[in-house]
């Protein structure tokens, strides 16, 4: 009997050791290292998501109370050795994997809102107000800050955030009394961005953060 599980045993360390021989064990101790680091977990009790197209049209929306962000690599040949042997390296990919409760998103190209939930937007642009406002140019920022200004007084607080999709489309604006942000350098274009202690991730998104008196 102990002979059988002395060959069983022996037979899977065989098996891990070519595995790792074949791939590089530094190669998959390294990957292992850079998934542990690729994630943020979204801070507050639960968040609201929002996804939209480069129009600005909603797409979906989920809600969950624990929710996190890991960003997705993939492995790169960055050059050749001496020996002409590959040399491989790590990058992020334009993907990034939603965990809503355990349950997982891929998304890749939409404009997503993560906001903590008790944080309401101040204007939720329609399609219709960029219509009558871009003058067919939305990407044009002078068009965007007419639009702003129209909704200035719903602005009660004295710092604003708009978010505009990839393609300079405004979608909404949030204010606040203390509103900050910080790059996630983990997650591939993604902005967390904090209003009055509640959180706001953004990805994919173009935003401006200014004061309301300068509107």
């Amino acid at each position: 009997m102990k002979t059988k599980k002395f060959l069983a045993v022996t037979l899977v360390v065989a098996l891990m050791a070519g595995l790792f021989s074949g791939c590089g064990f530094s190669d998959i101790a390294g990957f292992i290292s850079e998934v542990k680091t690729m994630k943020e977990k979204l801070i507050g009790e639960s968040h609201n998501i929002e996804m939209y197209d480069n129009f600005g049209n909603l797409t979906m929306t989920a809600s969950g109370d624990n929710v996190s962000l890991t960003g997705n690599i993939i492995q790169t040949i960055t050059g050749v050795d001496s020996e002409g042997n590959a040399i491989k390296g790590y990058e992020l990919s334009s993907v990034i994997t939603i965990t809503m409760d355990g349950n997982e998103i891929e998304n890749c190209g939409n404009t997503a809102i993560f906001a903590e939930k008790g944080l309401e937007k101040d204007v939720d642009f329609s399609l219709e107000d960029i219509e009558t406002h871009s003058d067919g140019k939305i990407s044009d920022a002078t068009s965007v800050a007419r639009l702003v200004n129209k909704y200035k007084n719903y602005f009660g607080k004295p710092r604003v955030v708009v978010i505009q999709t990839d393609f300079g489309t405004p979608i909404c604006a949030y204010s606040g009394n203390d509103v900050n942000f910080k790059i996630c350098e983990d997650i591939p274009k993604t902005t967390k961005l904090t209003i009055d202690g509640k959180t706001l991730y953004i990805h994919r998104a173009k935003y401006v953060l200014q004061d309301t008196n300068k509107l």
